[in-house]
């Protein structure tokens, strides 16, 4: 995809593309009927002729059922179509194709209208709808859904918030039909889930029109970051690579290590792992391309982080939420160097999450999963709009990580990603996404661009390897994902 097509809008955003697309001389009936008939065309090629019932709204969205009816039927479909209204009470492009609609009956939106069925297409509302699906709308999906009948929706389905992905009443589509670009909602859950496959649709509007609005939302894309992508030169050394300093816990050993591994596949030319010395056997015994710095005690960071040449560094993964995590995360952030804070560096500043906002002062990832989050942030409102507001508040990238992890940047920028498989929701899983963000951010690449990258690499690494994956096997499979992104 490129940057314009992973263009993310919002309801407003859309219905702003639509006027500027009016205005520029597209016909908004036009853009109608370049709607329905793409809507028709998605079904002809997915199921052989059935009987359908289309279900139609008061509004807009019903008014592309009307040209889902009409072009279906002049391909010889058996179509029966239900409204929510009366046809008198239509009104400008949905009154203008409701004229042409070739049945000529238009019966009321009620279960009977599933009789004989074996299609549903909701036009009901789409994403107009912002309060919860009600009576004889919630009552036919409802029916439709309990007798396993395939829905294809158009734009989103019906009880599905089209910013936010949240469940007005929904039931799950097979298939839904959106048109010129996607919706946050479509990729958030539980949207994402209940809309089935997702197509989207040129239906006329010229991507000219993305000019004038301020989209601070994308699907994460390599189109996005691919440029920010580090570049080894020929005349270039280890150290041109950037140096990784990894904190590793004196127990949960693993965790560390795993994130150490990553942050080397990732791209990093030198990788340390500091570790107390009485865990220094336990890393060194475990691995042999990266580095081992034991520790004294009591415990100090300060002469590693005295070397210019460490340039990123993380802490979290197996530290313990302790005193000395605390202090060990303020001294990284206290360098004005890239650092990522994870799991329990996240959680160490629960009851004090001011010092730590207000230490960041150079390139900082968080990579809370949601539990994490809020710990330290505000829990209220959609996953899109609490991420944004954390980054804001702290001032660093936030990551928060999940099925639909968004990236969120302190200047609004953010992206939904979309290609972690379930097989991501294992163990140590989590280490390893934040030595790969590690990684890319000890080559100087830029925060908000270094954790987009390091997320779809995650889940690409991931898809490609199927079931049975566990997290010790993610780090070896980043070389194939950074040939593919190299050759695209």
């Amino acid at each position: 995809m490129t940057r314009s097509e992973c263009a993310l809008l919002t309801v407003a955003d859309m219905a702003e593309a639509d006027r500027r697309s009016i205005a520029g001389g597209v016909p908004g009936w036009a853009l109608m009927q370049h709607a329905g008939t793409a809507v028709a065309q998605q079904i002809m090629t997915r199921w052989p002729k059935l009987p359908v019932a289309v279900l139609c709204g008061p509004g807009n969205n019903g008014g592309d059922g009307f040209v889902v009816a009409r072009r279906l039927a002049e391909h010889g479909w058996k179509v029966r179509l239900g409204l929510l209204g009366d046809v008198a009470a239509l009104t400008g492009d949905a009154r203008h194709h409701a004229r042409f609609w070739l049945g000529g009956s238009v019966e009321a939106v009620s279960p009977a209208l599933l009789d004989g069925a074996g299609l549903v297409v909701d036009a009901l509302f789409g994403s107009g709808l912002s309060r919860p699906l009600e009576g004889a709308a919630a009552e036919v999906l409802k029916a439709a859904s309990g007798r396993g009948l395939p829905i294809v929706a158009v734009d989103v389905p019906s009880g599905v918030a089209g910013d936010s992905g949240a469940d007005l009443g929904a039931v799950p589509a097979a298939l839904t039909v959106t048109f010129f670009r996607k919706k946050p909602g479509h990729l958030l859950l539980p949207g994402r889930l209940l809309c089935g496959e997702v197509t989207v649709a040129d239906i006329g509007i010229p991507a000219s029109v993305l000019d004038g609005i301020d989209v601070r939302t994308h699907e994460n894309a390599p189109d996005l970051w691919r440029g920010d992508l580090p570049r080894t030169a020929r005349e270039g050394n280890k150290y041109g690579r950037g140096h990784a300093l990894i904190y590793g816990g004196a127990v949960m050993t693993g965790a560390a290590r795993m994130a150490a591994r990553s942050a080397a596949r990732a791209g990093a030319g030198l990788t340390t792992v500091a570790a107390p010395g009485r865990a220094w056997a336990v890393y060194a015994g475990a691995l042999t391309s990266i580095m081992v710095h034991p520790l004294a005690e009591p415990e100090t960071l300060a002469p590693l982080l005295a070397d210019s040449r460490i340039t990123a560094m993380l802490i979290g993964p197996g530290a313990g939420a302790t005193d000395q995590t605390r202090m060990h995360s303020l001294a990284m952030l206290g360098t004005g160097r890239a650092v990522l804070l994870d799991a329990d560096a996240i959680t160490a500043f629960q009851n004090d999450r001011e010092t730590l906002f207000r230490a960041i002062a150079g390139p900082c990832v968080m990579t809370p999963h949601d539990g994490e989050f809020r710990r330290l942030f505000a829990a209220d409102g959609d996953k899109l709009s609490r991420t944004r507001a954390a980054a804001r508040q702290s001032g660093a990238v936030i990551v928060l990580k999940g099925a639909d992890t968004v990236v969120a940047a302190p200047d609004g920028r953010a992206t939904i990603n979309a290609n972690a498989p379930e097989t991501l929701a294992t163990a140590g899983s989590g280490d390893v996404l934040s030595g790969i963000i590690c990684g890319l951010l000890a080559q100087g690449m830029d925060a908000f661009a270094a954790a987009c990258a390091g997320v779809w690499m995650h889940g690409e690494a991931a898809s490609g390897f199927g079931p049975g994956l566990i997290a010790e096997d993610l780090p070896d499979l980043l070389p194939g994902v950074l040939r593919a992104l190299v050759r695209m």
